[in-house]
C-alpha cells in the first residue's frame, strides 16, 4: 500500500524513530532467517503534582501529552483546574504534572478498578457519573466524509504498517485528519490525543475520532467526555458499550472498511449523500 501524509495533519506517527521499534532477527515458516522490527514498550510513570498515580506500558512518544491526556480522560484534572508545569525526565521515565491547586485524586485512587483495555486501562467510578446530563452537540456525519477519512487514514506512514501490533487513534473534522496517534495499549493513544487537545485549546464539537481499537464501555466513556460526538472504528462494539453510547447520545460506527459500517448509536447525525 503506498502512504502518503494528508496535508491536513498536524500530528503525525513517526516510524522511523530508533526509539520506537527494535530490530529482531527470527525464523519464516520454511526456516529462513527474516529480519524484523518490533515495537518496543517503556514504563511510564505518572504524578499529578506530589502524588504518584500510574504506571503505564507505553511505546515512549509524547509523554506530556500521555500524562495530561490520562489525568483529564480520568477527571483527576478538570477544565477549571490550571496547569501550571508539565516535566518529563527521560531517564527515570517519569512525567509530573502540576496544578495551580491540588486536586481530590487520592479520593479518585481509591476508587480505581482494572478494565478490559490493552496495556494500561484504568477507569475510574466516578467518570460515569461524569455522564449525568451530558449533552453532545448535534454536529452531521457524512458518509463521503467517512470514505474520505478511511482512505486518509489507511494510507498515512504509521508504526501499524511498519511493525503491527498497535493500535491509532485519529482526530478528524469532516473529512480532513487532523493529529494521529498511536500506541500499544488503545487508551493511551486515546489519551495522547486529549493532552494534545488540551494543551492546544482544540475544541471537540465539530470533531469526529476514529479508532483501530474496539468500541468498548470504556472507549464510548473517553470519547463523551472529550465531548466529541461521533466515535468511529474499523472494530466491533461490545453490547455496554453500545448501551452506554444510546444513554448519552453519542453516534457510533463500527467495522468501518472502505465505504462499508455498521452505525449502532446515534444515526440521526449521518447524512447519508452516497448510497
Amino acid at each position: 500500500m503506498s502512504t502518503e501524509i494528508p496535508p491536513t495533519l498536524q500530528v503525525i506517527p513517526d516510524p522511523g524513530a530508533p526509539r520506537l521499534t527494535r530490530p529482531v532477527v527470527g525464523h519464516d515458516q520454511t526456516g529462513a532467517a527474516v529480519d524484523l522490527r518490533v515495537v518496543e514498550e517503556r514504563p511510564l510513570t505518572i504524578y499529578l503534582n506530589a502524588r504518584e498515580i500510574v504506571t503505564a506500558m507505553t511505546i515512549g512518544d509524547h509523554p506530556r501529552w500521555l500524562a495530561l491526556g490520562f489525568l483529564v480522560n480520568q477527571g483527576m484534572v478538570r477544565a477549571s483546574d490550571r496547569v501550571t508545569g508539565i516535566d518529563y525526565d527521560e531517564e527515570l521515565e517519569v512525567v509530573v504534572v502540576r496544578t495551580e491547586v491540588e486536586t481530590d485524586h487520592e479520593a479518585k485512587l481509591s476508587r480505581a478498578t482494572r478494565t478490559s483495555g490493552c496495556a494500561v486501562g484504568t477507569v475510574f467510578g466516578d467518570m460515569m457519573e461524569g455522564l449525568e446530563g451530558l449533552t453532545l452537540p448535534p454536529t452531521p456525519l457524512r458518509v463521503s466524509d467517512l470514505r474520505s477519512l478511511s482512505a486518509a487514514i489507511n494510507r498515512t506512514p504509521s508504526l501499524y504498517l511498519e511493525a503491527g501490533a498497535i493500535h491509532g487513534t485519529c482526530l478528524c473534522q469532516g473529512p480532513d485528519p487532523l493529529a494521529y496517534f498511536e500506541d500499544v495499549g488503545r487508551h493511551n493513544a486515546v489519551d495522547k490525543l486529549a493532552g494534545w487537545m488540551r494543551s492546544n485549546g482544540i475544541a471537540a464539537d465539530d470533531k469526529t475520532l476514529y479508532t483501530t481499537g474496539r468500541l468498548t464501555s470504556e472507549m464510548v466513556i473517553k470519547c463523551a467526555l472529550m465531548g466529541i460526538p461521533c466515535l468511529v472504528s474499523r472494530s466491533g462494539f461490545t453490547a455496554w458499550g453500545v448501551e452506554i453510547a444510546r444513554q448519552v447520545g453519542l453516534t457510533v460506527i463500527g467495522r468501518m472498511k472502505g465505504s462499508r459500517f455498521i452505525c449502532l448509536s446515534g444515526e440521526d447525525r449521518i447524512v447519508w449523500d452516497e448510497e
